[in-house]
């Protein structure tokens, strides 16, 4: 037998017992059970619930991002067109400042439109103006996540409700001694934001005292306070918008760009006649109250079915005014309007559909002329209508599908000269339809003259 067989067989031990109830050890599938118990069946759905919860927060969250964007968009849009509300002006200047902007929103003439400053686009504005723009605020403010531009409509709602107050004489504010709110204004304008703060503290701390103070006054000082902490905020924040935007001016250098086109303006509003592009004048009222009511005007926008219209004429020649010696003459300014619409008649009826317009044709139009400096003051502007070479009302001297022009002449006392533009004769309506009412009236140094011209409608 072989020496190894018989080592192996001699060596050989009795098997041990093995327990028939316990698993059978097997190296290639080798179960193992976990020591710690696992999650339980409720916990698995709470964990569950969380998720959704924050997937949910998530989902709301980035549709708030996508609405800010759209309407920033929207506002842009407005700007660039030339009928921004005030809202739509306030979140233009934002965007130099904006770091979640998105730099493929901007166009390549957004630098060279005007910026404003915040309180002069609010200023002016009218009771239901303020209203309409506190709710836009109060919406930009709850969509908005970054800490300065919170900040910016945080100050300018606090402004707008300020204005507001005073505008509408039914609230406290309206009805205060404007001897009272001068003082204020007096001590608060002077001061930083840090003096303001250190000021807000010592009011807060007289008020909660025994002492026998005038309470009113104090809060009411307590409240322009924070309407001056709001300005000095919003001062700051425009300043970082100013020097934001030269910088990118300086970094994008001089751009030559095209003039735009005074001629065409004036071909749109008389298709008839063109007239030349008016010449700068040297003595044009440049005063700050003039600017002021120009930009509220220009805030205002154009509807869609407007246009800007500056078809000024050469004033028909005269005699010197009297007051020439005495004042210095100036040129008023003016933000005017050409309302254009298409005229749907038998022939246009005919010819063209709602796909495929006539040509529009003017249907009224909307003159804002600025007298803020007038010496007499009890006397309005007037205006008055010019036909040339002996032609009267209702006669026409038009070739066949053109219109007959006229001039308007605006009139006022020293020390503004007359002005002229040129217009499309045609019979005015009167009437007070909405949207059609006829305005001409004269208001905290505004000449507004509104009107449309009556359709004809053609019978057999």
């Amino acid at each position: 037998m072989d020496p190894g067989r018989r080592v192996m067989i001699d060596d050989r031990r009795p098997p041990s017992r093995r327990d028939a109830t316990s698993a059978r050890a097997d190296a290639y599938n080798r179960i193992s059970k976990s020591t710690k118990p696992g999650p339980s069946k409720t916990a698995q759905n709470a964990a569950k619930y969380l998720t959704e919860e924050e997937q949910s927060r998530k989902f709301v969250a980035d549709e708030d991002k996508f609405v800010l964007k759209q309407s920033k968009k929207k506002a842009d849009i407005r700007v660039r067109e030339g009928r921004a509300k005030p809202i739509d002006r306030l979140a233009f200047n934002l965007r130099y400042i904006d770091e979640e902007r998105d730099v493929f929103d901007d166009d390549e003439g957004d630098m060279d439109i005007q910026l404003d400053a915040p309180e002069v686009i609010v200023q002016g504005l009218t009771l239901a103006q303020l209203k309409e723009l506190e709710s836009d605020i109060s919406s930009y403010h709850i969509l908005e996540t970054d800490r300065r531009n919170r900040q910016y409509w945080e100050a300018l709602r606090a402004i707008c409700v300020d204005l507001k107050s005073k505008v509408d004489t039914n609230t406290r504010d309206g009805r205060v001694v404007n001897s009272v709110v001068d003082d204020i204004d007096r001590i608060l304008s002077p001061k930083s934001y840090d003096q303001l703060e250190a000021l807000e503290k010592q009011i807060k701390t007289k008020l909660q005292t025994d002492e026998n103070i005038d309470t009113d006054y104090w809060e009411q000082l307590l409240r322009h306070l924070l309407v001056w902490k709001s300005k000095a905020t919003l001062t700051r924040i425009y300043n970082e918008i100013k020097e934001k935007r030269a910088e990118m001016l300086k970094t994008r250098g001089p751009v030559a760009r095209p003039k735009q086109d005074a001629k065409a303006i004036s071909n749109a509003a008389v298709p008839s006649e063109p007239q030349p592009s008016p010449q700068p004048v040297a003595n044009e009222d440049a005063s700050n109250v003039t600017n002021a009511l120009y930009d509220r005007e220009a805030a205002r926008g154009v509807s869609e079915n407007e246009e800007i219209f500056n078809a000024e004429e050469q004033v028909p020649t005269g005699s010197k005014p009297q007051w020439a010696d005495t004042y210095t003459a100036r040129k008023p300014r003016y933000f005017n309007r050409v309302q254009m619409g298409y005229e749907w008649n038998k022939y246009n009826q005919t010819h063209y559909d709602h796909d495929n317009p006539p040509p529009k044709v003017v249907q009224g139009y909307k003159f804002n002329i600025f007298y803020p400096d007038l010496i007499d003051k009890t006397k309005a502007p007037t205006f008055k209508i010019i036909r040339e070479h002996g032609r009267r009302k209702g006669e026409s001297f038009a070739a066949a599908g053109e219109a007959d022009t006229c001039l308007i002449r605006f009139i006022a006392g020293p020390p503004y000269e007359d002005i002229a533009f040129r217009i499309v004769d045609r019979e005015w309506d009167y009437s007070a339809k909405r949207e059609r009412g006829f305005k001409s009236s004269f208001e905290k140094g505004i000449l507004q003259l509104h009107f449309q011209f009556k359709k004809i409608f053609y019978r057999k």
